[in-house]
C-alpha cells in the first residue's frame, strides 16, 4: 500500500508498473463476485477466452484496483473504455472478472463503491460506502480510504447496544487483523484513528463509563454518523457482506505481517 500512498503525479500508469502487494494478495484470494454489479458488455460468446495463469490475472486486479484508487482519490470518473485502455489492453476478454473482484474488495476492505452513471457510454463514479465522507481529505493525494473500518466500528458499537465497550471494538478488530498498538498498513494505529481522528471528526464518542472505577471506557455513535448514514443502513450492508468483510480484512492484515517480518 506504501506505493498508493505516494502522490499521484509519483506513480506509474497501471500497465507499466506491477500494483501493491496488500491488493495483489487480495486478488490471489478473492472468493465469490458479488451480484449487484453495475453492467458491462461480456466478453464474446463466439470466441473462448483462453485462460491466464493466475499470477498474470492477480497483476491485473492489482493494477485495476491501483487505477481506480486512484481516481477515487482525485475524485474523477472513469469508463470501460479506459479501463480496457489503460489496465487490460492485450487481454481485453477478461475485464469481466477481474472488474467484479476488484469492485468487491474496493467496497469490502476500503468501503470504496463503483457505480455506473452512463450505460450507453459505460461511464463509472467511485463513490464511499453508504455515503460516509471521511475520506475527503484523501483528495490530496495522500493516504488510502479507510471508509470501510468506519462501517465495521460503527456496527459493532451498533450491535453492542451503542454505546459499546471498548473491548469489544478493540476484539472485533483484532478478529480482522487490526491490533491496538501495531500500525496498520492501510488504517495505521486504530488506537489514534478511532478515538483521536474519528472523534474529532465526530464519527465517533469515546468516554469514560460513568462511576467506573477503575476507569472504562465507551464508543459511542457520533453526530456526524447520524447525519451521513443510519443504523438501518449499516445493518443492512453488515448482514449482506460480514463473510466476505473478514476475509477482505484478514487478507490485508496478513500481507502487512509479512512485510513487518
Amino acid at each position: 500500500m506504501s506505493e498508493l500512498s505516494r502522490p499521484e503525479e509519483d506513480l506509474q500508469e497501471p500497465g507499466e508498473a506491477q500494483g501493491p502487494v496488500e491488493v495483489q494478495l487480495l486478488a490471489a484470494e478473492v472468493g465469490e463476485a458479488p451480484r449487484d454489479l453495475a453492467s458491462y458488455p461480456p466478453a464474446s460468446c463466439s470466441t473462448p477466452v483462453e485462460p491466464l495463469p493466475r499470477e498474470i490475472l492477480n497483476e491485473m486486479m492489482a493494477n485495476l484496483m491501483k487505477f481506480l484508487l486512484l481516481k477515487y482519490r482525485a475524485k474523477k470518473l472513469t469508463s470501460l473504455a479506459e479501463m480496457l485502455n489503460n489496465v487490460f489492453r492485450d487481454n481485453q476478454e477478461h475485464f469481466p472478472v477481474v472488474f467484479s473482484q476488484a469492485l468487491e474488495y474496493l467496497q469490502l476492505a476500503f468501503g470504496v463503491e463503483v457505480k455506473e452513471v452512463d450505460p450507453t457510454e459505460h461511464i463509472y463514479v467511485l463513490v464511499p460506502t453508504l455515503g460516509l465522507t471521511c475520506d475527503e481529505m484523501l483528495s490530496d493525494g495522500q493516504g488510502l480510504p479507510k471508509a470501510g473500518l468506519l462501517v465495521l466500528v460503527l456496527s459493532v458499537i451498533m450491535c453492542s447496544g451503542d454505546p459499546a465497550p471498548e473491548e469489544a471494538v478493540w476484539g472485533a478488530l483484532s478478529r480482522m487483523g487490526v491490533y491496538v498498538g501495531s500500525e496498520h498498513c492501510v488504517f495505521g494505529e486504530p488506537r489514534e484513528l478511532l478515538t483521536q481522528v474519528w472523534v474529532w471528526e465526530r464519527y465517533l464518542e469515546y468516554q469514560q463509563v460513568p462511576d467506573s472505577d477503575p476507569a472504562r471506557y465507551e464508543f459511542l455513535w457520533g453526530p456526524r454518523a447520524y447525519a451521513e448514514t443510519s443504523k438501518e443502513q449499516v445493518m443492512a450492508f453488515v448482514l449482506r457482506v460480514t463473510q466476505r468483510v473478514l476475509r477482505a480484512f484478514s487478507l490485508l492484515s496478513a500481507e502487512a505481517a509479512r512485510e513487518e517480518e
